[in-house]
């Protein structure tokens, strides 16, 4: 069976909070773990190019908003509309993905 492969974009913000978490982790254990964790972050969502409808549904003002974790640390609020992943935002360590800010990125 084929799937259809889907268009994967992050938006601005979400490019941004990927850099503050890479030096985040520079700070916290240097560049080269850094850069294999935000690797592997990328390669993890390039899979919902494939499989765009994982993670939880989030019911609320941000239609479609689905949350996915990242080896325990990370939650990925993505939503899946007109055949693009559009990755809205990065929330380490607990931040919370609140609607105001998802709202924001649409």
């Amino acid at each position: 069976m084929l799937t259809m492969r889907h268009e994967v974009v992050l938006h601005a913000l979400a490019e941004e909070e990927l850099g503050q978490l890479y030096d985040y982790i520079v700070g916290n254990s240097g560049p080269v773990i850094a850069w294999k964790y935000i690797l592997g972050v990328r390669q993890f969502i390039e899979g919902l190019a494939d499989f765009p409808e994982r993670g939880t549904i989030r019911e609320g003002s941000v239609p479609g908003l689905r949350i996915i974790g990242y080896r325990r640390s990370l939650s990925i609020a993505f939503h899946f509309h007109e055949g693009r992943v559009v990755i809205l935002g990065f929330f380490y360590n607990g931040r919370l993905a609140t609607s105001e800010i998802l709202e924001e990125r649409l």
